[in-house]
């Protein structure tokens, strides 16, 4: 059973694996055996994630600096990945934003900006490493996707997020079939939201329009849930680590949500 979850011998590249999530997910394939490899815009976030990484694991990292929004860098990044592993296996879109404004506020170059991080990135580097995969005839795909692609939030402020992760959980599907018939398997996963650095902003802001604490904000938000908790980054590192390993091999075109139950009742 344990060679289910085994990924010895692949290689993996993390879009967005430098901090965050993206950098848990490393983590996990390569105590899973695999070779990691992480790329992201900041060349000095990168090196110090590898330096995290390596002091956390005991093994080594490559990185490569890579704009996902800009073609050029995606082909570029790649290609080269592709010489000096041998091969990508596995590739990670941990990538993208979220800005928030009121609908009747939202800038449109500010909407547009979050679909080019959110969804044409990840068209960006599905086209340029599912070249090679291609050729190699296998490959995993997962796709970090969030519980806002299927249910809205009550609230203002999500117009583009929103539309972003539906777009991306229709671009995952229609990936899916395209590369299926090479051996590649196109998924992803949606996160409830989480309690990470990047957040702390909104949940003073949420906590403030409430009129209450960001501790009693989060306790509300949890009482919502069935499963009566935040979620953590750590509660997705077992769906990416499915959705690379051969126990997932016969699935592909799902989303898969570790969100603590809200789909399910939302």
């Amino acid at each position: 059973m344990a060679n289910l979850f085994d990924l010895t011998g692949k290689n993996a590249m993390i879009i967005g694996g430098a901090g965050g999530l993206g950098q848990l997910i490393a983590k996990a394939y390569a105590e899973a055996g695999a070779n990691v490899a992480i790329a992201s815009r900041g060349e000095e976030k990168l090196k110090a994630a590898c330096e995290e990484l390596k002091a956390q694991t005991g093994k080594d990292f490559k990185y490569y600096v890579c704009d996902a929004t800009v073609e050029a860098s995606v082909e570029a990044c790649a290609k080269k990945a592709n010489e000096d592993f041998g091969h990508i296996d596995i590739l990670v879109n941990s990538q993208g934003i979220n800005k928030k404004y009121p609908i009747t506020e939202f800038p449109v170059e500010e909407f547009e900006l979050t679909l080019t991080a959110d969804v044409t990135s990840v068209m960006l580097t599905c086209k340029h490493f599912g070249k090679y995969m291609m050729k190699n005839k296998y490959g995993k795909i997962v796709n970090v996707t969030s519980v806002r692609g299927k249910i809205a939030t009550r609230g203002p402020g999500n117009a583009a997020y929103c539309a972003s992760k539906g777009a991306l959980d229709m671009l995952t599907k229609q990936l899916a079939a395209e590369f299926g018939p090479y051996g590649i398997t196109v998924n992803a996963f949606g996160p409830n939201i989480m309690k990470t650095p990047m957040m702390t902003k909104v949940f003073e802001m949420r906590a403030k329009e409430a009129g209450v604490t960001v501790e009693q904000y989060l306790k509300d938000q949890a009482a919502g849930l069935p499963l009566r908790r935040m979620s953590d980054p750590e509660d997705c590192v077992g769906t990416a680590l499915f959705l690379a390993a051969p126990a997932s091999d016969f699935v592909t075109g799902n989303i898969i949500y570790p969100d603590g139950g809200l789909t399910a009742v939302g």
